[in-house]
């Protein structure tokens, strides 16, 4: 597996951009039939070809949203109250998510691209990128915004746009 350049990837996403969100936005409209078959088999390829911890872009760039539950599990793990880890690491936003103070996130090791809370990372980390959700036309909107971040995401609907061509 190829180290993945983020900036060759900033590059190929904003020339690819506009013709990704069209095929999303139709995707989501009128889903072919078995999509969710569709996205099970080329989640199994894209995996071949991508390795996050030679990316790690989401955690330099997002910030997932911290649940109730996360924020008892990691605080406990860290041996901190929840109010002492919400003070020291995270803020709400606008909608009354808790969010990230700081990117890149404070738990990436920037060295390694591991994450020092690994077992213990919030739900949202441990979904990323959402590729195989079940109902998979239900999460269109989350790899509109997914795909401009994660190579996972961009190679997955890069070969969704190859497989729904073909079966049309």
């Amino acid at each position: 597996m190829q180290p993945i350049n983020l900036r060759a990837f900033r590059k190929t996403v904003e020339l690819n951009k506009r013709r990704f969100r069209i095929f999303l936005t139709k995707l989501g409209k009128n889903p072919p039939r078995k999509l969710d078959a569709m996205a099970e088999e080329v989640d199994k390829e894209v995996w071949k070809e991508v390795d996050c911890l030679t990316c790690a872009n989401c955690c330099k760039t997002m910030s997932p949203t911290f649940t109730k539950e996360d924020l008892i599990r990691i605080s406990a793990h860290l041996n901190m109250t929840v109010d002492e880890f919400k003070k020291k690491y995270l803020y709400l936003d606008k909608i009354g998510d808790w969010m990230n103070v700081k990117q890149p996130c404070q738990f990436l090791d920037l060295k390694t691209n591991m994450c020092s809370i690994y077992s213990v990372r919030p739900l949202d980390c441990a979904g990323f990128p959402h590729l195989t959700r079940k109902k998979m036309k239900d999460y269109v909107h989350v790899h509109h915004q997914n795909v401009t971040y994660c190579p996972a995401t961009y190679k997955m609907v890069e070969k969704m746009m190859e497989r729904v061509r073909g079966s049309v």
